[in-house]
C-alpha cells in the first residue's frame, strides 16, 4: 500500500461505492484519508457486507491500472479530495467520490468561469419541444452573463441543447452514463467529440472505463447533472423518465427548477405541466423571462442576417424584433413583412391560410416564403407548412 497515493484510492472507493456514493464519502470523512480505508479494518459491517469486503489492497492494483489507462488515454480523474473537483457537486449530500473528464480545457475553465443551466427532456422530442429548446439556449447566448450548459448526451433535448449550445459558442458539458471513454448513443459521436474539442467543453462521467449503458446508469447520470448547475430547465417530458428525476434531484439539491408548459393532451408535455402544478418548477413564459430569472441580465442581443446584431430590451416582444430585422434587410413596407409576423403567430401555418389571411394573392406568398427561406429566416416542411427558425422565433 505504500506504492499508492490518495488518488488511487479515491478512485478505488469511486468504483466500490459507485451506487452508494453517501456511504462511501461518509467513511472518507470519519477516516480522513482514502488510502486508510483498505487497511483490512473496514471489512466486516451489518450494512452493505458486500462493499465493505471490497476494501482490501487488491483494490488498489485495479485503480492505478485504471488511472493509467486513464492517463494514457488523455483523460483525466478528479477526486473528492482534490481543488479541481467542483465546487457545485462536492456540495451535494451525495457527490461521486471520482469523477473522469474528458476536455481540452483545464478543470478550472471548465466548472468555475461561468453559471451552469441544465437542459434535460424527453429523447422523444416533439417540434414545439425542440423550438423552444433551441430559443431558449441561444436567448441564454444572448445575456449579459452567457451560462455553460449542462445535459446527458441523449438522444432528443440533450442533443439539441448541446448542439445549439456550440452554434451559439456556449460551452457545454455532457454527463454521461458510460464509462469516459466510450459514447452513447452512438449517433452523438460526432457531437461528443465536438464537444470535447471545443474549449471550456467537457464530457464527464463517474463510471470506471469500459462500462457500458445500462437502465440504472442513468440515475447516477441525473443526480451528476441536477449537482453541477445552479438551475435545471426541463424543455419536455412525459409523466415518467429521467428527466424528472433530475428536476427531482435538483429540488433535493436546493436548485432552481423551470419547466416549458404544454399542451394538456400531449403526454410529452405531462412531466413538465406537472412539476408546474405541484409547484416544484416555475414556468417559463418566454425567453427574456427565463434569461431575467436566472439572474443572467439584460439585453438581448437578436443576430441578424450577415452577423449584425439588433439589441431590444428583455421586454421587448418577439414581433418587433423581428420587425426590426426585417426591415433592416429588406427595407421598410416591404410585403415580407406581414408574411413572417403571421408564420411568428401561427407556427405550421401553410400558404393556403397565410393567402386567405393577408388577402395577398397566392403567387406573391409563395414568393415571399420563398425569398424568407432562402435567407434563413424561416422553414417549410414537406406539406409545405412554414414555421420561422429558432433564432427568429
Amino acid at each position: 500500500m505504500t506504492n499508492y497515493d490518495e488518488t488511487v484510492a479515491a478512485c478505488a472507493l469511486n468504483k466500490i461505492f459507485g451506487y452508494h456514493p453517501a456511504l462511501g464519502v461518509n467513511l472518507l470523512q470519519e477516516a480522513g484519508s482514502a488510502l486508510e480505508l483498505f487497511d483490512g479494518s473496514c471489512t466486516e459491517s451489518a450494512a452493505h457486507p458486500e462493499l465493505f469486503s471490497q476494501l482490501v489492497p487488491a483494490q488498489l492494483d485495479w485503480a492505478s491500472r485504471e488511472l493509467e489507462k486513464v492517463r494514457s488515454s488523455g483523460f483525466r480523474f478528479l477526486s473528492l479530495l482534490d481543488e479541481d473537483y467542483p465546487a457545485a457537486l462536492r456540495e451535494c449530500p451525495e457527490p461521486p467520490i471520482g469523477l473522469y473528464l474528458n476536455g481540452t480545457s483545464s478543470p478550472t475553465e471548465i466548472f468555475t468561469l461561468r453559471p451552469m443551466v441544465a437542459f434535460v427532456g424527453t429523447r422523444d422530442l416533439s417540434p414545439y419541444g425542440k423550438v423552444w429548446c433551441e430559443k431558449l439556449v441561444r436567448a441564454l447566448a444572448e445575456a449579459r452573463v452567457q451560462p455553460c450548459i449542462v445535459s446527458g448526451l441523449a438522444l432528443g433535448a440533450d442533443g439539441v441543447a448541446h448542439r445549439t449550445a456550440l452554434e451559439c459558442g456556449l460551452p457545454t458539458i455532457g454527463a454521461m452514463a458510460t464509462g469516459i471513454d466510450k459514447v452513447y448513443p452512438y449517433q452523438h459521436e460526432r457531437l461528443a467529440m465536438d464537444m470535447v474539442r471545443t474549449p471550456g467543453c467537457a464530457l464527464v462521467t463517474d463510471y470506471p472505463t469500459d462500462t457500458s449503458p445500462v437502465a440504472l446508469n442513468f440515475v447516477r447520470r441525473n443526480r451528476i447533472i441536477a449537482g453541477l448547475v445552479s438551475a435545471v430547465v426541463v424543455v419536455e417530458s412525459k409523466s415518467k423518465g429521467g428527466s424528472l428525476m433530475t428536476a427531482k434531484y435538483a429540488v433535493n439539491y436546493s436548485r432552481d427548477v423551470f419547466a416549458v408548459p404544454g399542451r394538456i393532451d400531449d403526454a410529452r408535455s405531462a412531466g413538465c405541466n406537472s412539476l408546474i402544478y405541484t409547484q416544484m418548477a416555475q414556468i417559463v413564459t418566454s425567453p427574456q423571462q427565463l434569461v431575467s430569472e436566472l439572474g443572467l441580465g439584460g439585453p438581448l442581443r437578436h443576430r441578424g442576417l450577415g452577423g449584425s446584431w439588433v439589441t431590444s430590451q428583455a421586454g421587448d416582444p418577439p414581433e418587433k424584433v423581428l420587425q426590426a430585422l426585417l426591415t433592416r434587410k429588406y427595407g421598410p413596407g416591404t410585403a415580407l413583412i406581414p408574411v413572417a409576423l403571421a408564420v411568428l403567430a401561427h407556427r405550421g401555418i401553410s400558404p393556403e391560410e397565410l393567402t386567405a389571411s393577408l388577402h395577398r394573392p397566392y403567387g406573391e406568398i409563395l414568393s415571399a416564403i420563398g425569398t424568407l427561406e432562402a435567407d434563413g429566416f424561416l422553414t417549410t416542411d414537406l406539406l409545405r407548412r412554414c414555421s420561422l427558425t429558432p433564432q427568429f422565433a
